[in-house]
């Protein structure tokens, strides 16, 4: 698997609360959706919490790939796409339900597996 370089791990560090999870249909149509409950599992992998989910779940189900963007407090982005894995059991779903606030479903663990990844328009990986 892919890492993320260390200026992306430093720049979530400083990253703004609300991200988006981009993945495509089955007839090519992106969905963009925003997300709060995620977490950088290791320099591999984001991990996303799938809370409310509808057409983001059936297009991970169809085997789309998904684009991860977040921002800085200073206004920069980062995009980390690649393979999406959907846990619902095992290590990071429990570590999942641990971060997540009890009021929501907490469904399931969606992990961003770390493929490519851009500051800007700029290829870092």
């Amino acid at each position: 698997m892919a890492k993320l370089p260390e200026v992306v791990s430093k720049a979530w560090e400083e990253r703004e609360a609300v991200a988006l999870l981009t993945t495509v249909d089955a007839d090519g149509m992106p969905i963009a959706i925003y997300v709060l409950y995620v977490k950088k599992y290791d320099e591999e992998r984001i991990v996303v919490a799938d809370n409310y989910f509808n057409k983001t779940r059936a297009n991970i189900s169809n085997g789309s790939k998904g684009a991860f963007l977040f921002i800085t407090k200073e206004k920069k982005s980062y995009q980390i796409n690649g393979r999406i894995d959907y846990l619902t059991s095992g290590e990071i779903y429990d570590d999942m339900k641990k971060w997540v606030d009890p009021k929501h479903p907490a469904v399931a663990a969606t992990v961003v597996n770390v493929e490519e990844v851009y500051c800007g328009g700029e290829k870092l990986l």
